[in-house]
């Protein structure tokens, strides 16, 4: 399935980065996308801030294969920076293909979803399809955003984080786990100052008064608040 979004002429991908933690995963997709497309360079990373590093000291790949469920990151957060960061198509492979999660995923500004498992022929699809500019998610998404629900309270809160720069985010999503300034500063290897003007400087892009209520916009973002209740529980 595709959504039309503007398509125009294709424009082939040569260089692709797969930032994902499983090396089996990886070296197999590194094999499909150079089998099923025009894409002969590939990087792949674990983790979304050595992606993040990478992008900072490399010229930009063309696209960006993500997988959700990464060590160092919890929720949306992760694709908001790095395709802020790549400035480059983003399409997240997962195996959580709730259509709530397919939905979250595309208001964040993916260029696709594809389930992890999925067969080469729709890997084909799926980069054909974006290299027009159009959206792809998988035969049978519903787009449940579009049926009420916390769609506009998330899209809001993606919005927001979208402002913060990559060290603000790395800041907040600490703050989100409960530490205060002083750990965040030993953790990082900055000053106390240097966190309390950033952690500041986000309260002001989110538009908040205090550190509860931006972890409270983050935490729109996670995975959980994606999920119907039995997922939860899991």
């Amino acid at each position: 399935m595709q959504t039309q979004a503007g398509t125009s002429p294709a424009q082939p991908f040569r260089s692709a980065l797969i930032v994902d933690d499983h090396p089996l995963f990886c070296d197999a997709l590194s094999m499909t996308l150079q089998a099923v497309s025009g894409i002969r360079t590939v990087q792949t990373l674990a983790r979304l801030e050595d992606a993040l590093d990478w992008l900072g000291n490399h010229p930009a790949p063309d696209l960006v294969i993500l997988d959700l469920n990464l060590p160092d990151v919890e929720g949306l957060d992760g694709l908001v920076r790095i395709r802020t960061a790549a400035r480059a198509p983003v399409i997240v492979v997962s195996s959580m293909a709730d259509n709530r999660v397919i939905s979250g995923v595309i208001q964040a500004g993916a260029a696709g979803f594809v389930p992890k498992h999925s067969q080469r022929e729709v890997f084909r699809t799926a980069i054909e399809t974006v290299s027009t500019g159009a959206v792809f998610t998988p035969e049978g998404f519903v787009d449940v955003a579009r049926e009420g629900g916390d769609g506009p309270e998330v899209e809001d809160a993606l919005a927001r984080l979208s402002a913060l720069t990559n060290q603000q985010a790395r800041i907040l999503q600490l703050v989100c786990e409960g530490k205060l300034n002083k750990q965040i500063a030993y953790d990082l290897s900055i000053a106390e100052t240097t966190v309390k003007a950033h952690v500041t400087a986000i309260m002001r892009k989110l538009g908040v008064q205090s550190r509860t209520q931006a972890v409270l916009i983050a935490k729109k973002t996670s995975f959980s608040s994606f999920l119907p209740e039995t997922q939860k529980q899991a």
